[in-house]
C-alpha cells in the first residue's frame, strides 16, 4: 500500500489540522459511514506523531501519514491518494486499486 498526499491536501493539513514539522497522522477505518470500498464502514484520521508496526508510511513537507498493521484490513488492495477538494474545504480521499491481496 502506498499513500500520497498532494501539495494542496499538505497545506490543509498544516493549516486547518495545525501541524508542525515533526508531526504525524494516522488513518484508520471506523465503524458507520460509507466509503467507495467499503459500506458500513467510514475513513477516519487522528494526529499520531509516533507510528508502531506501520503497514503504510509517507512523508510530506515534514509531516508523517501512516496506516497501523492493525487496520490493513480497511486498505487491503487499495492505495490512499488524499488530495483537497475546495467544495468542502478539506481533505478527498482515492481508494486506488493495486492488485495486493
Amino acid at each position: 500500500m502506498k499513500i500520497t498526499v498532494s501539495d494542496r491536501a499538505s497545506k490543509w493539513f498544516h493549516a486547518d489540522m495545525g501541524l508542525e514539522d515533526g508531526r504525524g497522522v494516522r488513518f484508520y477505518g471506523k465503524v458507520y459511514g460509507k466509503t467507495p470500498v467499503h459500506d458500513g464502514f467510514s475513513l477516519a484520521l487522528t494526529p499520531d506523531d509516533h507510528p508502531k508496526n506501520p503497514y503504510a508510511v509517507t512523508e510530506k513537507d515534514g509531516i508523517t501519514y501512516f496506516v497501523q498493521q492493525g487496520d490493513a484490513w480497511f486498505f487491503k488492495g487499495y492505495d490512499l491518494g488524499i488530495d483537497y477538494d475546495p467544495q468542502i474545504d478539506g481533505p478527498k480521499y482515492d481508494y486506488i486499486e493495486n492488485g495486493e491481496l
